[in-house]
């Protein structure tokens, strides 16, 4: 998305769900299953009367009977790929089929399977007004092992948008088109984000042109402040309706609170001049309604196209950052009592970091012997700012998140880096952009200490320093008190 540039409805049996079976390529529906053992978010929805049209998730089954495959790998080392399924039908994924065949080696993400029966599975995302930064403008495909967690305390892996990574299927079947009704949910990591456009997932333009506004509907997760925001530093769910992200009926500053949970449920809905925004938290809780009312200006009537996409804007704008677990599109404008039940089902899924336990965010990195704060030396976001110690003031230069992906994220897309990959002792401790790369990847650790994955080495502040604006490094752990860090809120 820039700025200039840019239901069909279905009648659903309320106990039918659609199994998948998949052969020789081609995507067949079972029977429905009217004793399904468990229930997911899509049987909800069809029981509110407005069924998923489109399903997609790497962690788990949507649909209490699915039990076909989540999404496809292809590994570097000889570029083969598999199909990741389910441990049971209406389950959570078998990520021990990721680990055996994406062990020593790398793998990608290829597709994004669709749930619904309507083969609306994702793929990478060709080239669209902006073009994508692999071969012949196409988008990036995720690093299948950057977003490791769990769900129901089993390991699961989700998709790691990177700028310049993309899914997108311009030829679906059942989408919402023109001003027809629809709803959208996608959970997605809560620390994982940046301030650009665009993190989206939801109805997009077919052609990759922003040709006009009102042609896609998304929900958006992240920050930026270009279009659409919302009150405080952000993130935000908003929604990505082209020309704009909107975070209420103004085309600019809509005065909506910030969401910050470690996994967010971000919803947005549509239908005939209404329209809606909720979130929560995806763990535990309810949903808060951000926004519900008229569309805004020029987005009425709506002239959506029925693509979908994922981590990309709708002309294939490709700096936005974030991490996609499981989304749907469903045909017709969903209740709030439906989507209370959905939010329900999410919570009691059980998302969880790899780690175990719950890493806390906006928190500051404090010196066990210097009792300083990590901090960015005047709040700069230069790339190769090399962090300090500092009084604590509890300004965003000195709050850290702790990502699924192991990094430590501050100023919103800046994270803590060993500069130039560095792996001896001295290597200075910098700012860079957020990328997937081991020298942003930390072990913040029981005992105190703060390792770098690649170099295991422990941050330190230089010198045993404990003044303002002691610079810190990467040193050989020693188990002295400037190598030690406490997390406080």
């Amino acid at each position: 998305m820039k700025v200039k540039r840019r239901p069909i409805r279905l009648t659903v049996a309320v106990a039918a769900v659609l199994t998948l079976a998949v052969g020789s390529g081609y995507l067949v529906a079972d029977p429905p299953d009217a004793h399904a053992a468990t229930t997911g978010p899509c049987d909800i929805y069809a029981s509110g009367g407005t069924p998923c049209v489109a399903a997609h998730s790497t962690t788990r089954a949507l649909f209490g009977a699915y039990n076909g495959p989540l999404y496809q790998l292809r590994r570097t080392s000889d570029n083969t790929t598999r199909d990741v399924g389910l441990l049971s039908a209406g389950g959570v994924v078998d990520a021990a089929v990721q680990d055996s065949f994406c062990a020593n080696t790398n793998c990608v993400i290829t597709v994004i399977y669709d749930q619904s029966g309507r083969n609306n599975r994702l793929t990478q995302a060709p080239p669209g007004y902006w073009p994508g930064p692999a071969p012949g403008g196409w988008d990036n495909l995720a690093d299948a092992k950057a977003a490791p967690v769990t769900v129901g305390g089993r390991k699961a892996y989700g998709v790691y948008v990177a700028p310049g990574t993309g899914y997108r299927n311009n030829n679906t079947n059942g989408v919402a088109t023109g001003d027809q009704p629809e709803g959208i949910y996608a959970v997605v990591d809560g620390t994982h984000y940046n301030q650009w456009c665009c993190f989206d997932y939801g109805n997009a333009q077919t052609d990759g042109q922003a040709d006009s506004p009102a042609i896609m509907e998304t929900v958006y997760f992240g920050a930026n402040k270009q279009w659409g925001y919302g009150a405080g530093a952000g993130p935000w769910v908003m929604a990505d309706l082209e020309w704009g992200l909107f975070s209420g009926v103004n085309a600019g500053y809509n005065n909506i609170a910030s969401i910050n949970h470690r996994f967010v449920t971000a919803m947005v809905k549509g239908e005939p001049n209404h329209w809606a925004i909720r979130g929560g938290n995806a763990q535990s809780g309810g949903l808060t309604t951000y926004f519900d009312g008229r569309r805004p200006n020029g987005y009425h009537p709506m002239k959506k196209e029925g693509a979908i996409l994922l981590g990309i804007g709708g002309d294939n704008s490709v700096s936005g950052r974030g991490t996609f677990f499981e989304g749907v599109l469903t045909s017709g404008y969903p209740s709030p009592a439906t989507e209370d039940a959905v939010q329900a089902n999410i919570a009691a899924a059980g998302y969880a970091p790899a780690g175990g336990g719950t890493p806390q965010q906006n928190v500051q990195l404090v010196g066990g012997q210097s009792g300083r704060c990590v901090d960015v030396p005047n709040g700069s976001t230069t790339n190769g700012t090399q962090v300090q110690l500092w009084d604590c003031t509890g300004g965003t230069a000195q709050r850290f998140t702790y990502t699924a992906g192991k990094q430590l994220q501050v100023l919103g897309n800046k994270c803590l880096d060993a500069n130039g990959q560095g792996t001896s002792n001295g290597t200075q401790v910098i700012i860079w952009d957020c990328h997937s790369g081991a020298n942003q990847q930390w072990n913040v650790n029981a005992n105190g200490t703060v390792t770098g994955v690649q170099s295991g080495l422990c941050l330190d502040a230089n010198g045993a320093g404990t003044a303002n604006g002691t610079k810190l490094i990467l040193w050989a752990c020693n188990g002295q008190q400037n190598q030690q860090w406490n997390l406080r809120s």
